[in-house]
C-alpha cells in the first residue's frame, strides 16, 4: 500500500435527467475522520451512503464534502383545486336567478384565488432513482480522485522521512563512534576526575571514590539508547515501505525518537556527542512535522 497525505483536493460534475450535479471534495489533516457534508435541500437521503462511501476510503483528515444540484430545464404543471372549483360552480348556481347567467369564462376562473396553481413539475420516482445513483457514482469517481491526489502528496512526503530518517541513523553513528564512548578515554577521564578530587581533599575515602565514579560512568553509558535509536530507524523505514495508514504509529516513533536523544543529550559527558545530540533533536523535529501530514 502507498503512503496517503492527509491533504487533497477534487472536483466532480455532471448531468442526470434535468439535473446537474457537483461534488467538491477538500481534505487537511486531521486526528482522525471528520467528515462535514452539505447537501441540498431534498438530497438528506442521501447521507448515509455518502458518509459509508468515504469512510471505506478514507481513515483520517478533515474533509469538506460539498454536493450543488440545479435543475437545468424547468417544467410547469397546472393543479386545479377542485373542492375550490366545486364550491365555485355550486355559487353560480345557487345564484341563477340572482346574477347574470352567463357561462363562467376561464380568465374568470383563473381570478379567483388560490383555484389554479402553477409549480414545478415533480419527477417520478424513476427518475429521482437514476439521478441519485449517477450522483453517488460521481462521488465514487471525486473519492478516487483525491484519494490520488493523497497519495502522490504521501509518496513525495515518504521520500522526504526517508531522508530524515537517514540523518537519524547517521548521527546515531557518529554517537556510537565518538572516541569519548571508548573504554580507554572514559578509564582516563574517571582516574583524571578522581586524582583531582584526592588532591583536593584527604579526607576522602579512595575506594568509596572509585566505585561512585565507576556508578556514575555506568549511568552514563549510551549503549541503550544507542541501540534503541536503531531499532527505531528500522521500524520507521519498515513502516514507510509498507505504506498504508502509518502516520499514528510514525507519529509514536517520533516520540520515542525524541525520547532517546534528550537521554543522550543528558547523559553526554563530550562536546562532540552533545552537538549530535542536539542535531537529533533538530532532525526528529523535522520528521514529526512531516509525519502529522500522513494519514
Amino acid at each position: 500500500m502507498a503512503l496517503q497525505s492527509m491533504t487533497g483536493f477534487a472536483r466532480r460534475e455532471g448531468t442526470s435527467g434535468r439535473g446537474r450535479w457537483a461534488w467538491e471534495l477538500r481534505s487537511v489533516n486531521g486526528k482522525g475522520l471528520d467528515v462535514r457534508l452539505r447537501l441540498p435541500p431534498g438530497l438528506e437521503r442521501l447521507e448515509a451512503d455518502v458518509r459509508k462511501s468515504i469512510a471505506d476510503r478514507l481513515t483520517r483528515g478533515n474533509l469538506q464534502v460539498n454536493l450543488s444540484l440545479s435543475i437545468e430545464e424547468s417544467r410547469v404543471e397546472v393543479v386545479v383545486n377542485q373542492d375550490a372549483l366545486a364550491a365555485v360552480l355550486a355559487l353560480r348556481d345557487q345564484l341563477a336567478g340572482i346574477v347574470d347567467p352567463a357561462p363562467l369564462r376561464l380568465e374568470s376562473l383563473m381570478a379567483v384565488r388560490g383555484l389554479v396553481e402553477f409549480k414545478e413539475a415533480e419527477e417520478n420516482e424513476d427518475a429521482v432513482a437514476a439521478r441519485d445513483a449517477d450522483i453517488m457514482i460521481g462521488l465514487e469517481t471525486a473519492l478516487g480522485d483525491l484519494s490520488d491526489m493523497r497519495r502522490q502528496e504521501g509518496d513525495a512526503l515518504g521520500k522526504v522521512l526517508l531522508g530524515h530518517v537517514a540523518t537519524i541513523e547517521a548521527l546515531t553513528t557518529t554517537v556510537e563512534r565518538d572516541p569519548s564512548r571508548s573504554p580507554q578515554q572514559i578509564a582516563a577521564r574517571l582516574a583524571t576526575q578522581v586524582s583531582m578530587l584526592l588532591d583536593g581533599s584527604s579526607g576522602l575515602d579512595r575506594d568509596r571514590l572509585h566505585a561512585e565514579a565507576a556508578l556514575l560512568a555506568t549511568k552514563a553509558d549510551l549503549r541503550e539508547e544507542i541501540d534503541r535509536l536503531k531499532a527505531h530507524v528500522a521500524a520507521a523505514r519498515d513502516l514507510i515501505s509498507k505504506g498504508g495508514p502509518v502516520g499514528r504509529k510514525l507519529d509514536f516513533l517520533a516520540q520515542e525518537f525524541n525520547r532517546e536523544s534528550n537521554t543522550i543529550c543528558s547523559k553526554s559527558n563530550a562536546a562532540a556527542v552533545t552537538a549530535a545530540g542536539i542535531e537529533l533533536k533538530v532532525v526528529i523535529d523535522q520528521f514529526r512535522e512531516q509525519v502529522q501530514n500522513l494519514e
